[in-house]
């Protein structure tokens, strides 16, 4: 058996269906009844052990129309904010929280403090004071706390971590990662993600921190300790970018385009870059590169969270260098569904965070850390208070 074939050996892939108890109910409220919430609520509804019972939305009516779109079952209440909401229902299990990212926060820590577990969206929030203020939230409460990062369920992303962790890699020491959006800031459903005072962060918070998150997983999330960050907003100010709404240049008051320069704990270098919009398909593959090889993983035209074709490692073998190409695999369940389904059984049997805060703490300092430095023009330290 040749070499290559010995390494083809150690990534193979396992998934498994699991049986699902129904003979208990997990009640769940959904905050924020926006197009992330239409996800949520369409898995909802396909697990046999949920019930939705509540809707919260600031805009009257809003909700109502949600849960007759969604064709959700009668009986489920209606309320006017997310405090309503966790204040009258004492049966609730859990809260998705759906809003934009600027009540994140406040929204997540309210529904800890009154025992309630959350699934919160991607990004975890706008700072990195409120992510500390959540995560001291979190641990108070007890709860679990799970951030929206369906692509670590993605069996490929599982794999780059794999592949790490096998110490085929070597000691990890530079990695490139990023990707964007050729022509793609998100305002088909109007301005939330593009003005400041709902969205807080553009491209950084919305796409960044998925990139950000594969590479950070991969190699066991390592703190990080000083970023030198640019933002900039070209494309998202211009008028010509919204030929149907030109109106919106003004209310964009967020970056369209972020990259940072990271120095992680044991010596790793972070290279990154993330964009809504830019002249390229891709402003490249992300590497990642180590004592006895490094990593290419493919990049796609859309940075959602996935990868854009088979990983492949470049390594010496008996002296000579060969590449070895990781055959991609089909997800046999939506990463969405999986995000989902992992914090459900996480609430009804006591188990861990499928993507704890943790971790994600320290993705959002690194992107806090680019809007800061951006703004001084200069690097600086990242310092994360004891939660």
């Amino acid at each position: 058996m040749s070499e290559n074939q010995n390494i083809l050996d150690q990534f193979k892939f396992d998934q498994e269906k699991k049986e699902i108890d129904t003979s208990k109910k997990v009640k769940v409220g959904i905050i924020g009844t926006g197009w992330i919430a239409e996800a949520h609520a369409g898995v909802l509804k396909r697990c046999p052990d949920v019930e939705i019972v509540a809707l919260a939305d600031i805009i009257p009516g809003k909700a109502e129309a949600f849960a007759q779109r969604k064709k959700l079952p009668e009986g489920i209440r209606f309320y006017s904010s997310d405090r309503e909401l966790v204040d009258n229902e004492p049966d609730l299990d859990a809260v998705c929280v759906c809003t934009y990212n600027r009540q994140h926060a406040p929204c997540t820590i309210y529904a800890l403090d009154h025992g309630l577990n959350v699934l919160l969206e991607k990004p975890m929030c706008v700072t990195l004071e409120e992510a500390v203020e959540i995560c001291r939230a979190e641990k108070r409460s007890g709860k679990i706390l799970s951030i929206g990062f369906q692509p670590r369920c993605d069996e490929n992303m599982k794999m780059v971590k794999k592949i790490v962790e096998s110490g085929e890699l070597g000691q990890v020491y530079y990695i490139q990662t990023g990707g964007g959006r050729r022509k793609g800031i998100p305002t088909p459903f109007g301005t939330s993600f593009i003005e400041d005072e709902t969205a807080g962060i553009g491209a950084l918070a919305d796409i960044g921190c998925y990139s950000l998150d594969m590479v950070l997983n991969a190699i066991g999330y390592p703190k990080p300790l000083t970023v030198t960050g640019y933002t900039s907003n070209f494309f998202g100010t211009n008028p010509a970018t919204y030929p149907k709404h030109p109106e919106y240049a003004e209310k964009f008051g967020v970056d369209d385009f972020g990259a940072g320069f990271i120095r992680l704990e044991n010596g790793v270098i972070l290279d990154f870059r993330i964009a809504w919009d830019m002249h390229l398909d891709t402003p490249g593959d992300t590497i990642i590169m180590g004592t006895k090889g490094s990593m290419r993983i493919p990049s796609t035209e859309c940075w959602n969270g996935s990868i854009g074709g088979p990983l492949k490692i470049y390594h010496d073998v008996a002296g000579e260098p060969v590449v070895t190409e990781i055959p991609m695999k089909h997800n046999e369940i939506d990463n969405f569904e999986n995000k989902m389904r992992s914090f459900i059984d996480a609430v009804k049997y006591g188990g861990e965070a499928p993507v704890p805060s943790s971790e994600i703490l320290y993705n959002q300092a690194i992107i806090d850390g680019i809007v800061r430095s951006a703004k001084l023009g200069k690097e600086i330290e990242i310092e994360i208070p004891e939660i």
